[in-house]
């Protein structure tokens, strides 16, 4: 059985809705203290009332892209704040479908700047040995099997998920030998507000089908990301994990 001990601290990131406030739940409820991120105040409080354990939630309101570059300081601060992090889970992503033809650099600067540049600086300012526990910290960063799919109108956004899924891979291979593990989850169809917002219908049409026991459920995803985090997997680090009920 997986357990965490309150002196384990992890970050959420996107914390407040879908995936993010999964994982944030179950890793309060096995035990462990966590800092959630999110830009949204009322749905942060609004989780942090379902944790079994609230008096380990703690809530940092917070835009990660407004600053990419001051992210280190930031990152700092919080260790300050709340001590040295044992591992993060790095929830917080943005979607878009957008056939190419309508495409413009501002839709791809932004995808990136969520998708990509905010995760890769967070991650690297929380892999400084000053602001984790060292050997037996794990890290997690959610990605998406759009980053294998290639499908149409989803250009920008396969593009970033692919980019930060190469990323983290390649920091894993950095920091191996410390002993900090560094893993991706790539999920495919998620009941999230995210996947199931209108935007989103078009992609899903018909897909359902493709999955023999339906589409996933928040737990399917914050479950194996409990997993990897907690000392169970101490020897698998550096693996991009599809999540997607055997559609690929």
């Amino acid at each position: 059985m997986i357990s965490f001990s309150k002196e384990q601290i992890f970050i959420v990131t996107g914390a407040s809705s879908g995936i993010g406030e999964g994982v944030v739940l179950l890793l309060n409820k096995l035990g462990a203290t966590v800092v959630g991120v999110a830009r949204n105040k009322e749905r942060l409080y609004a989780m942090r009332e379902k944790c079994e354990y609230p008096e380990n939630m703690h809530i940092e309101i917070k835009d990660l892209t407004e600053n990419i570059k001051g992210l280190t300081q930031y990152v700092k601060e919080l260790k300050n704040k709340y001590g040295k992090f044992s591992g993060m889970a790095y929830c917080a992503g943005i979607s878009d479908i957008k056939p190419l033809q309508l495409l413009e650099y501002e839709d791809v600067d932004y995808m990136f700047k969520v998708n990509y540049f905010a995760p890769l600086f967070f991650m690297k300012a929380l892999l400084d040995r000053r602001n984790n526990t060292g050997r037996g910290s794990s890290f997690v960063v959610v990605s998406s099997i759009e980053s294998k799919l290639s499908e149409r109108g989803m250009t920008a956004y396969s593009s970033s998920k692919a980019a930060i899924s190469a990323a983290f891979k390649t920091m894993a291979a950095e920091v191996a030998t410390s002993g900090v593990r560094i893993n991706v989850v790539s999920p495919s169809d998620i009941k999230t507000p995210m996947t199931m917002s209108c935007s989103a219908q078009s992609l899903r049409q018909g897909r359902e089908s493709k999955y023999p026991m339906g589409f996933g459920e928040v737990d399917d995803v914050a479950n194996f990301v409990a997993f990897l985090l907690s000392d169970k997997t101490k020897w698998i680090t550096r693996q991009d994990y599809i999540l997607d009920c055997g559609l690929i």
